[in-house]
């Protein structure tokens, strides 16, 4: 049986594509090249980084308060830093940051309404 074997990309509708991806790439370092987005190879990753794909219940609250049906997680190197850029940015933080035994999570609403996870993995957790 053939299987997937990887996350080749996220794709969403933007009103002004590339304007988002300067703020990306201003706030969070994204390598962005327009017109297609950001390309970042699996090397990139921290070690026991991963891509994770997950349906959530259509009943969840965990997007909130975006009213997209997606969330965004990228992972990063430095949890408190991402939130201050972005925040400085204009992005509205949500939550407050959560600790668990594979890492650190914040979260926040970027200028066009969507609601990313960041995520700072602890070292070997995975």
């Amino acid at each position: 049986m053939a299987k997937a074997v990887g996350v080749g990309g996220v794709f969403f509708k933007s009103e002004d594509p590339e304007k988002l991806g300067i703020w990306y790439h201003e706030r969070l370092g994204l390598p962005v090249e327009h017109p297609y987005g950001a390309s970042m190879k699996p090397d990139d990753m921290p070690a026991g980084g991963m891509t994770v794909w997950a349906p959530f219940s259509a009943s969840t609250t965990y997007f909130d308060p975006s009213t997209r049906d997606f969330m965004i997680n990228l992972v990063v190197d430095d949890l408190d830093g991402a939130l201050d850029q972005v925040a400085k940015g204009g992005a509205e933080i949500v939550g407050e940051i959560q600790e668990e035994d594979y890492g650190r999570f914040g979260w926040f609403i970027d200028p066009e309404g969507n609601k990313v996870e960041l995520w700072e993995l602890k070292d070997g957790s995975i």
